[in-house]
Order: C-alpha cells, then structure tokens, then sequence
C-alpha cells in the first residue's frame, strides 16, 4: 500500500522516505482437499531500498464479506506479529493455520504462531477469497485506507473491500495470489495474480545484486537482451535493478519470456528458484 514507514509502530533502522514492507503472497489452500502445501500462509516483502523494522505489528483477516475483528471478541482473526527487520528484496514467511490434509510443509517459516487463542494463534484464512490487512496495532481495521493500516489486500469474486479499482483474483485449494510484478500500485486487481503457491522465507535470494549463475543451472537464455528475457526453466523469477530494488516478478514457464520494454537500459539481476536450487543471472538490457 502506500503507507511509509513514519507512523509510532513502524522504525527504519537505516531509514529511506520509499522503504516499505507489503504483502507479498497470500494463500488459504493449505491442507485443504487437493492442497501440497500443509498450511496457509502470508508472505511479506521490502520493496524498499534500505532496511526496515516492523514493530508492533499485526495481520488481520475477514472473510469476503465479512468485518475485521467480532462484537464478542474483537481480536478475533488478529496475529501478533513480532518485531521484523527486512533488508532491501527480502522476503519473510508467515506460517498460519494448517489443514487434515496437504503432503508438503512450508519452507522454514520466519514465524509459526503457537498460541490457542487469538492474538497468538495462527489465523485461518479462506481458501477461495477474503481481505488481510498488515497494520501498526491491533485495532480492527473498517477500511483500506485506515491510518494503522500498512498494506491490504482483498481476493476473490463478491469480497467488499480492496485496494483501487478492483479486488485480486480468487483463489482455490491449489492457488494463491501474489504480486506479479514488484511493484506496489495500490489496486489490487493491477498488482495480484493468482498462481501455484510460491512460499519464500527470508533466506530466500533476499538481494537481488548477487550473481549466482553457473554451468549447471541457467534460468535465462541470453544475458543480453533489448525488450524480453528468455526462459529455459519453470521458477518464479525477480528481476532486480543494480541497487537492489525488485523491478518485476512473474512466475514463468520453460520457453516463455518476460516484457522489460518498459524499464531502462543497464544491469539487471535475475533472480528464481529451479528445482529448488537458488539462481540468480546478471543480464544487460541494451
């Protein structure tokens, strides 16, 4: 969303006006019938260009149509967060409830709720839509643009609150929703798309500057290009710029290729994980 980080609950450690820390990745699917992945889960991201501590956090779900927090218990559906310090394109994985069924855990998460009761337990979210909101305290959130709120996303067919002219996609037992390029517009319907889950913790590629590529594994076809990036392996891929700031993501397939017309001639790193192996390419768009 569009909140920098000078509210009370929110300290930069090395402070930036642009540094910020949004909802990456949402996914209910987990341990649902069909599901891989065992547990939902809610992935976070700097997209700024310094690092950035989140302190006081919380994470707040409703369902499509319903409201944050109840009448009897208002912090129902709310996570305590702990204090989180992120560098620059790193990531941080937030396990949450898990299903009876699903066959494959989640990446080491950098936090795992274990308390019964809300604001400790791990959340529950819905499998095909709802709205999750990271605030500054735990007060219950009416709407996107609330003073505590940090970032929000709302999914789904018929859910009543998201960011801009339109809700991301739904989502089912096997998808989730995740940014589909980088970039934080406000509108959710612009910025999300729905897709395999993806979960990446905060040891995942967490900056883009870092030239991994070797024999063995090579993510791009040409490191040279002009208006497109050629792929030979399925990932999920980053495309950072030489100061660290993610500037596209899309999840990709073998033989596919990916649009930078629109970004400026330079260096660029791109990064995936390829059969679950780390890969990161230096390209130069001409």
């Amino acid at each position: 969303m569009k909140k920098v980080f000078t509210v009370l609950a929110v300290i930069s450690t090395c402070f930036a006006a642009k540094a910020q820390i949004v909802i990456n990745e949402v996914y209910g699917g987990g341990g649902n019938s069909g599901a891989t992945y065992k547990n939902d889960f809610v992935e976070l991201y700097n997209r700024g260009t310094s690092t950035v501590t989140l302190n006081g956090a919380y994470l707040q779900y409703a369902s499509s149509t319903g409201t944050f927090g109840s009448t009897t218990n208002p912090d129902s559906n709310k996570l305590q967060l702990p204090n989180i310090t992120l560098g620059p394109g790193q990531y941080y994985l937030i396990q949450l409830a898990a299903g009876t069924g699903g066959t494959v855990n989640l990446p080491t998460p950098d936090y795992a709720p274990t308390g019964t009761t809300a604001p400790t337990a791990p959340i529950a979210v819905g499998s095909s839509g709802g709205k999750i909101a990271l605030t500054s305290s735990i007060t219950s959130v009416n709407s996107p643009t609330d003073a505590n709120v940090v970032d929000f996303v709302g999914w789904g067919t018929g859910v009543s609150a998201f960011e801009g002219a339109a809700a991301a996609p739904a989502t089912s037992n096997t998808t989730s929703v995740s940014r589909t390029n980088g970039i934080d517009t406000n509108n959710n319907g612009a910025d999300f798309t729905s897709g395999n889950p993806t979960p990446q913790n905060s040891s995942t590629l967490a900056l883009g500057t870092v030239d991994f590529s070797n024999d063995k594994i090579n993510l791009v076809k040409f490191t040279s290009v002009k208006n497109e990036v050629e792929f030979s392996k399925d990932a999920k891929v980053s495309i950072y710029n030489s100061l660290g700031q993610m500037v596209a993501e899309q999840k990709v397939r073998k033989d596919s290729s990916m649009n930078i017309s629109s970004l400026p001639a330079g260096v660029y790193y791109v990064n995936g994980i390829v059969n679950g192996e780390k890969v990161s390419q230096k390209i130069l768009k001409k």
